[in-house]
């Protein structure tokens, strides 16, 4: 078993990351929200440059993998002529953006994204992982979602959260990206190498005062598939989205939009509730919430295939699952109840931790994985 690479970046459109099956391209639709041609287009370049899967990622990004090379740029050209794409690849980098998703035409949150969108040029050079959120809905939907500097609501107004400390500073609407420009100054003026996150700074360097005191408001529920004002949700097992399967939804269910989440979940703005067996249409559906990478042979680092042993064991498991094709553990950073790790075609086991933990028990097959008590 060999050292599983890690990288300190994640792949765009632009800045392609190759991987077992070929490039894997991600999408960052504005807003994360696609109009129904976008959706169609973006489907279509799955099937035609893809293997006929695009990702749903944490970020609440889309992934067309298994591209070849050679029609990188070709794709790069489909991409933009479905407004899906930034001309500048700098651009494209800094606009890692999470947005609660059950925003309303012109609301504050979409008011400040578009803002900070219009805005993005004048953030400093900011890591290539570095995020911002947008959680200022009645409620906080992106508190366990990975993101640097937070905009939220408080019970007074806005609040602008460096993470990783639990106040911020109260902010009116019309300062507040430019106040969340200066905290991203001073981030970039005091991180290293190894404080690339502003949650690991601030545990080592004071946020000044003027950067904390006002607390967010209350965190709000947890969005399950099933029918919200805006129209339905439904879930993607893994993340994965089937392109034919999405375009045949899309079309059946007349949605104008697709909204993306951070959850696996995707939301289909104005289209009617349509039976469907490609998606999870259940909540609490256990394949939600069981962590599994694409394995190999999609992924060059994965020493086994990962997907139908976690299908086959997602029912099994009381707690959480993570089926990890190497060490690294990409599909998973919290510890889990249960996690799997591929070595030399087989699985090693880790209860209660992470892929890169040592495991309780090695070299176990699927077949003594699927006859065993992993509660």
């Amino acid at each position: 078993m060999t050292d599983p690479l890690v990288r300190g970046w994640c792949p765009s459109a632009h800045r392609p990351m190759m991987s077992g099956d070929g490039l894997v391209v991600r999408v960052r639709p504005r807003m994360a929200r696609l109009t129904a041609d976008q959706v169609l287009g973006l489907c279509d370049v799955a099937e035609r440059f893809g293997n006929g899967t695009i990702d749903l990622t944490n970020r609440a990004n889309l992934q067309v993998r298994g591209v070849a090379e050679r029609d990188h740029q070709q794709l790069l050209a489909e991409l933009a002529a479905l407004d899906l794409l930034d001309a500048e690849p700098g651009v494209e980098t800094k606009r890692n953006i999470l947005v609660a998703p059950l925003f309303q035409d012109g609301d504050l949150t979409t008011r400040l994204t578009n803002e900070l969108i219009t805005r993005l040029s004048e953030l400093p050079d900011i890591p290539a992982k570095f995020g911002l959120a947008i959680d200022t809905g009645p409620t906080r939907l992106l508190t366990s979602n990975s993101a640097d500097i937070r905009l939220e609501r408080g019970q007074d107004g806005l609040v602008l959260r460096a993470d990783g400390v639990s106040t911020g500073r109260p902010v009116t609407e019309n300062e507040a990206i430019e106040r969340l420009i200066e905290l991203a100054q001073w981030f970039c003026e005091n991180y290293r190498t190894e404080t690339r996150r502003m949650a690991r700074l601030t545990s080592e360097l004071p946020l000044p005062p003027i950067w904390q005191g006002a607390a967010p408001g209350p965190i709000g529920v947890t969005l399950q598939p099933g029918d919200t004002d805006i129209g339905p949700i439904y879930g993607a097992a893994f993340g994965a989205l089937p392109a034919r399967a999405l375009a045949d939804l899309m079309q059946s269910s007349r949605a104008t939009d697709l909204r993306v989440t951070p959850w696996r979940l995707f939301l289909l703005e104005g289209g009617a509730n349509v039976a469907t067996e490609a998606f999870v249409t259940t909540a609490n559906d256990p394949l939600l919430t069981t962590d599994a990478c694409p394995g190999a042979p999609f992924c060059p680092q994965a020493e086994v295939a990962t997907r139908d042993m976690a299908r086959a064991l997602a029912l099994k498991v009381t707690g959480s699952l993570h089926v990890s094709g190497c060490a690294k553990g990409c599909a998973r950073q919290l510890p889990a109840d249960v996690t799997l790790v591929g070595a030399n075609g087989r699985f090693d086991l880790v209860k209660h931790g992470r892929a890169g933990d040592v495991p309780c028990q090695r070299g176990l097959t699927p077949e003594t994985l699927k006859s065993m008590d992993l509660t």
